[in-house]
């Protein structure tokens, strides 16, 4: 399952940059997400445990992701649950001021249930975690008057 979504930001490279690999706090603010917690930094790199789901039923996994700030950030999971777990965020300065925003996800489960469940709902779940951040977005780094 593959899913792209693009957007242009009042906000900065490196502030989008910062929000995204701000992951011990997706909790805060994100939807499914249960915990999240960087288990190491080393260079470029970042390893981290999530739990994303609902209290009833929820998934334990590990991200690595390599951080090219303020620009790219690229997110792996080898865990047993996904047959494909990639994620990639750009951040480019547009010609207006703004940044120009690309999030691109690759999620495939090795369980077919799995697969048809978040299948069918990627596309909103997608766009529901970008208004999200969005939102995030505004509350760390004040409204602008083009969002306000």
């Amino acid at each position: 399952m593959k899913h792209i979504e693009r957007y242009q930001s009042v906000y900065t490279a490196p502030q989008l940059f910062d929000l995204v690999v701000d992951i011990e706090r997706y909790p805060e603010f994100l939807p499914w997400f249960l915990r999240a917690k960087v288990l190491r930094r080393k260079d470029d790199f970042m390893w981290s445990e999530m739990v994303m789901g609902t209290r009833l039923m929820h998934k334990q996994f590990t991200t690595k992701a390599l951080l090219a700030r303020p620009h790219r950030v690229e997110i792996s999971s080898h865990d047993q649950t996904f047959e494909c777990f990639e994620q990639l965020w750009t951040f480019e300065p547009a010609q207006n001021g703004k940044t120009d925003v690309a999030y691109e996800v690759d999620i495939r489960f090795r369980s077919r249930v799995l697969q048809v469940l978040v299948g069918a709902s990627l596309t909103d779940r997608s766009k529901a975690m970008m208004r999200a951040y969005n939102r995030r977005a505004d509350q760390l780094y004040g409204p602008t008057s083009q969002n306000a």
